[in-house]
């Protein structure tokens, strides 16, 4: 596997960052997930987008122009060979001392994995998947904005943690008020009465790449959807629900904390998007 790192493709045993780095010391870094489909890299100019104001947020400097990083993965993508596969794509704090300072890190340090990713096995495509609500809440906003993709998710993985022990691949997380702010990895969607309502950024979900596709789907399809303050009875009540990300893409949710939601099936508003959104990986972004 060949790595992009800080200007220069290298091979993965080459590929090494410093102990000092703040992004391994501290977590003090931003990144994006990004999908290529058949040699198109999906919403590349998105997600660059995300990078830059999650840099700006933190201010930390980005290395390159978008121009060049748009570049640089599609050249990672072509250099190993991947049509359909995952990327990650990291800018660290780079190297400092041991304290907290990031005025002391020099230069901020940028590399581009470029792989394979499999996150829910199909079965849970056709049939579903049962999640489960777990104690840890999200990161209120007034402390670190979910819009912010950094690189702690700490308070994502414990939530996965529990999700774990509750026998469940994925968990909700509320926000400190007690409504519904996204899953560990994905945002959340349900679907009532013929629309799809799904939480606002304020209440703490992230603003996917794969969730704002939704909204364009939802407007070409002619359903109508909006953004909602959403409790666990929501969802419990709920006709549908559905999960977005890039690595998960749309997956149906036919259970959460031991209710069946629906008929227990997938249903017919989540089988439209799915079948518009394998349309749309296709043609929407930067071919490599």
């Amino acid at each position: 596997m060949v790595i992009y790192l800080d200007g220069k493709y290298v091979d993965s045993a080459e590929a090494k960052v410093s102990v000092f780095d703040h992004g391994l010391l501290y977590g003090d870094g931003v990144f994006e997930g990004i999908r290529i489909y058949g040699g198109n890299v999906y919403r590349l100019d998105d997600h660059l987008e995300r990078l830059e104001m999650s840099a700006k947020a933190i201010m930390l400097s980005v290395p390159l122009d978008r121009a060049a990083m748009s570049e640089a993965v599609c050249e990672t993508c072509r250099r190993n060979n991947l049509k359909d596969g995952y990327i990650r794509l990291v800018i660290t704090r780079g190297v400092g001392d041991l304290g907290l300072a990031p005025w002391l890190c020099e230069k901020p340090s940028l590399f581009i994995i470029a792989s394979k990713i499999s996150l829910y096995p199909q079965e849970y495509y056709d049939n579903g998947l049962a999640i489960v609500t777990v104690p840890t809440r999200r990161i209120a906003p007034d402390a670190l904005p979910s819009t912010v993709k950094s690189l702690n998710y700490l308070n994502n993985i414990l939530a996965k943690i529990e999700a774990k022990q509750a026998g469940a691949l994925e968990a909700i997380m509320l926000n400190q008020q007690g409504y519904v702010a996204e899953c560990t990895a994905d945002n959340i969607f349900t679907v009532y009465k013929g629309e799809i309502f799904t939480p606002a950024a304020s209440q703490g979900a992230l603003k996917g790449i794969t969730r704002a596709t939704v909204f364009d789907i939802a407007k070409e399809l002619a359903i109508p959807m909006r953004e909602a303050d959403l409790t666990r009875y929501d969802v419990w009540c709920a006709d549908e629900c559905f999960l977005t990300g890039t690595g998960a893409e749309v997956i149906p949710v036919v259970k959460l904390d031991g209710r069946v939601i629906g008929t227990g099936k997938p249903g017919p508003v989540t089988d439209r998007v799915r079948g518009s959104f394998r349309q749309r990986v296709l043609v929407e972004g930067t071919r490599t």
